[in-house]
């Protein structure tokens, strides 16, 4: 039971890597608020307390900031702490930069990295007023450390969430608020459920692996981060790509 006793936050809680790791978590004994912008959050959050655990959802856009404010005032009105945010919430998209509209640009880095840039800095605000440490830990990417054809605002926003968690992981570490990321590579998760037999087969080829990775590895490799298994890590950016990176 590596995080009993602990209180963590998941954004994007409500499916994918960030419902694979609220349960996950609960297993590990923490208490869970799953952060969703979709109301699915209260059905997961059901299957958590059916596990046995202690849950709460809260509907954040992670985007705003009053919505980040609420949610982190919520976490500790009903659990009293902050120990571990999990900023996972992010969306996808991909278009070449001269198809690229100000709107879908500005949405993708609202979410991928101004929602990770708002959930680590109220998360630490609250560990430091606790001055009993804490851990963050933030979804980047692959592609965050390498180029995509026609990824350019997710490439970008990924790239930012990965040195925003060096930053944030050297600032932080002597306060005792390790800050870390996970950086996967393509994940068969509802993200790429749209996606053609013909793009999948392509992404399964780009993996020395041999497969996309599942929704489970990546919450596993969260849950090391968050643990303190991880206790000597500091704004590091943990790849978890099936070999992707490393050709």
């Amino acid at each position: 039971m590596k995080l009993t006793g602990k209180v963590a936050v998941v954004t994007g809680g409500a499916k994918g890597i960030g419902e694979a790791t609220a349960k996950l978590f609960i297993e590990k004994g923490a208490k869970v608020v799953v952060a969703d912008f979709s109301d699915e959050g209260e059905q997961i959050v059901q299957a958590l307390k059916e596990m046995g655990g202690e849950a709460l959802f809260v509907k954040t856009d992670v985007s705003k900031e009053a919505d980040i404010q609420h949610l982190v005032t919520e976490t500790v009105r009903h659990f009293g702490k902050l120990d571990i945010m999990v900023a996972n919430a992010g969306i996808g998209d991909s278009a070449p930069i001269h198809e690229l509209g100000l709107d879908r640009w500005q949405k993708m880095i609202d979410i991928n990295l101004t929602g990770v840039f708002l959930s680590d800095k109220y998360a630490i605000e609250q560990m430091l007023k606790q001055d009993t440490g804490g851990v963050v830990v933030n979804m980047a990417s692959m592609l965050g450390h390498i180029g995509q054809v026609n990824g350019t605002a997710y490439t970008a926003a990924k790239a930012g969430v990965v040195n925003l968690t060096r930053t944030l992981g050297v600032t932080y570490a002597k306060q005792g608020i390790r800050v870390n990321a996970v950086c996967p590579g393509y994940i068969d998760t509802p993200l790429l459920s749209q996606a053609s037999e013909e793009t999948r087969n392509k992404l399964i080829a780009g993996h020395p692996i041999g497969r996309l990775g599942r929704a489970d590895e990546i919450a596993k490799a969260i849950l090391f981060l968050a643990s303190d298994d991880s206790s000597f890590m500091v704004g590091a950016n943990l790849l978890v790509d099936g070999g992707y990176t490393a050709q």
